[in-house]
């Protein structure tokens, strides 16, 4: 899906990017934790119509038990695609039932299930948190949370048929425009659900590219970082923001710096 980079060096530049984002973060004594991925490319099977399932499964796992060991009060996620938000968020939802709502920051609302067209998981994030099929990577999730918690913010892009499945599981969105002045929709959305604690996804590609091309997705005419950030700002003015994750990091020149270091003579010796 990315055609810049070589289609290896793609496949695992969302592992690179989880590092660049840790690097460039602030650090204000965190603890962080570094959940095992697969790196292997050919370990792609499609079981029960999700690309890579058993990868997934065993990384839901391994994530799971590593937030158990630690219990974390809050969870910042830096990169993996969409996916990655999904053990947090569902954690955070055990941890406080019924006091958390999800602002999925993103161009695409994640809602795809197992048997729909694309089989890439990272589409089917905010469908996992609701846990809207049965399997074991959702039946290990410790909780669901109810698709009417959750707004969808800078929706800009959808397969065909996601706007009904939207409005049949009952799940608010808003485009750019809707956020562009201000953030009082969000902020009304928040209110009426009546929680105090606030779970935010953040994928880059909601940002628009005529400012900044960070992600997979490359969606014309997106929100723009400072409208991001306010939102983001605003938020956290009002509520408890307790899992806040990064996603979708897609670091093509970086890729493209290491390969040209990986071939400099010397360098590379």
């Amino acid at each position: 899906m990315v055609t810049e980079v070589p289609a290896d060096d793609a496949s695992r530049g969302y592992y690179l990017g989880s590092h660049l984002l840790n690097f460039l973060a602030l650090q204000n004594g965190q603890k962080t934790i570094e959940v095992p991925v697969s790196l292997d490319v050919n370990d792609r099977e499609v079981k029960n119509g999700i690309n890579a399932y058993d990868a997934l499964l065993e990384q839901t796992k391994d994530a799971l038990d590593l937030l158990n060991e630690n219990s974390p009060e809050r969870i910042i996620t830096l990169g993996g695609d969409c996916s990655a938000s999904v053990v947090p968020f569902t954690y955070m939802a055990a941890k406080y039932p019924d006091d958390v709502a999800v602002v999925w920051i993103d161009a695409h609302p994640d809602i795809n299930v197992p048997g729909d067209a694309y089989e890439g998981y990272h589409a089917m994030a905010l469908s996992a948190c609701f846990g809207a099929w049965s399997d074991e990577i959702t039946g290990a999730l410790p909780a669901k949370i109810k698709p009417e918690k959750a707004l969808v913010v800078g929706l800009n892009e959808f397969d065909p048929g996601i706007d009904v499945r939207l409005e049949e599981w009952g799940v608010q969105s808003l485009t750019p425009a809707q956020t562009a002045e201000n953030s009082d929709t969000v902020l009304a959305w928040l209110k009426a659900t009546g929680v105090s604690k606030v779970i935010i996804h953040l994928d880059l590609d909601v940002i628009d590219p005529a400012e900044m091309i960070a992600a997979v997705g490359i969606v014309p005419n997106g929100m723009k970082i400072e409208q991001t950030l306010r939102v983001i700002r605003d938020i956290s003015a009002q509520y408890d923001i307790v899992s806040l994750t990064v996603a979708e990091p897609m670091p093509r020149t970086a890729i493209k710096i290491r390969n040209i270091l990986n071939q400099i003579p010397l360098l590379s010796d």
